[in-house]
């Protein structure tokens, strides 16, 4: 039986939400990101976009091209907001979602036809319901399987439905190669010098020369060419993964200063944590270094952790095992996986009277932050000098990525 699925994108999400928060931005060229020497563009509006700005560019270059930008910081609780407002509609018509990101998901809408009419029928439900309740726009691509969805939605963006022909090869063969997943720069060089430009191009070659040419990579191309992708739309209960990240305005080389950051790291995922009723088992530490070099260290721990102070013990364990101290630092990260529940946790890392004593101290904080707000509540060492917030690459769940 074919499926029916559809690919969902919210557009430029997070600068449509400063948008509609602040409707003197709409029609503005609007950046989301660090608004200093170190800060990149994490979202810019379609406007923006006319300018050559995109995503993970320079803050810096991108105001060169664009001078009249509006730039805003990154509000990531507000996104989360509006992210589960939209996938609560997503939700109305099917359970059988696969999160991508906090803006992007797949559906399967497979025999759902009888409830909510045609998937055509419901991807337009679906925006309506997005606009009239969000004030989002949202694009849709419809098709048989991920692949062609994926690359439908892609199609009419900015607020676009299309649905892909069946069978697709009047959508499919026009497309530049650089559209197929797993075709990135060096493989699109590579085909295009064996004058291969577009899909109808590559479908003159058999699966064995493609297999010659780029072994088990060239079997999947054989079989994008051809609109094929038999991968089930995936639902996952629940995040993969909680973490946070950032870029500093200044490479940071004082122990002191690594020490300071790492803990306002921890802080901010351990808060997270408890907020989700959660622990972590797998703590990953990211060092960027000024050369732009990335290195990730990782450990298991037993059992899971939601504690700022332990989270730092484990995240300062495995920064012995990098560079830093000795060569300066650009970005740091923290991020925990392999969660579960809270309650499920057996055994003691720390011995069961500390770790009762850092839980009952952790839980008066929280409940201390929701009053007076996070920076009312802080810790004596990360007190002296303010961190850039603008210039925070702000993490999150398994929708958001990290």
């Amino acid at each position: 039986m074919n499926r029916s699925i559809i690919h969902l994108d919210l557009d430029a999400f997070y600068a449509s939400v400063e948008q509609y928060d602040d409707p003197q931005l709409r029609g503005l060229p609007v950046l989301v990101g660090g608004n200093s020497g170190r800060g990149v563009v994490c979202a810019c509006s379609y406007e923006a976009r006319r300018y050559g700005i995109h995503s993970a560019m320079p803050m810096v270059k991108a105001l060169r091209l664009c001078p009249t930008a509006v730039v805003r910081p990154v509000r990531m609780e507000r996104y989360r907001q509006f992210s589960d407002n939209v996938f609560a509609i997503f939700a109305r018509f099917t359970d059988r979602i696969e999160t991508l990101s906090l803006d992007e998901a797949f559906l399967d809408v497979t025999g759902c036809e009888r409830l909510f009419g045609s998937p055509v029928q419901i991807a337009a439900q679906i925006r309506t319901a997005v606009r009239q309740e969000t004030g989002l726009t949202i694009s849709a691509g419809v098709a048989r399987n991920k692949f062609l969805a994926k690359l439908a939605s892609d199609h009419k963006k900015p607020d676009g439905l299309y649905v892909v022909p069946d069978p697709p090869d009047s959508f499919l063969l026009p497309l530049p190669l650089k559209r197929l997943w797993g075709v990135g720069p060096v493989t699109c060089q590579r085909l295009e010098k064996l004058g291969l430009h577009t899909v109808a191009d590559l479908r003159q070659l058999s699966a064995a020369r493609l297999e010659q040419l780029f072994g088990s990579a060239g079997r999947q191309l054989y079989r994008l060419s051809r609109g094929e992708d038999s991968r089930p739309v995936v639902v996952a209960s629940a995040a993969h993964s909680i973490g946070h990240e950032d870029t500093f305005e200044h490479d940071l080389q004082n122990p002191m200063e690594v020490h300071r950051s790492l803990l306002d790291l921890a802080e901010r995922v351990a808060s997270r944590l408890r907020g989700k009723g959660l622990v972590g088992s797998v703590v990953q530490l990211k060092v960027r270094y000024a050369d732009f070099s990335t290195v990730t260290r990782r450990r298991t721990v037993d059992p899971g952790l939601d504690s700022a102070l332990t989270i730092l013990q484990v995240a300062e364990e495995l920064l012995l095992r990098t560079e830093a101290g000795q060569r300066p630092v650009r970005l740091l990260g923290i991020s925990l996986s392999q969660l579960r529940e809270g309650h499920e946790v057996q055994g003691e890392l720390f011995g069961g009277e500390q770790r009762d004593r850092l839980s009952a101290l952790d839980g008066a904080v929280d409940q201390l932050r929701q009053r007076y707000g996070v920076k009312g509540v802080q810790r004596a060492s990360l007190m002296t000098g303010d961190r850039d917030e603008s210039a925070a690459k702000t993490g999150g769940d398994g929708r958001d990525g990290s």
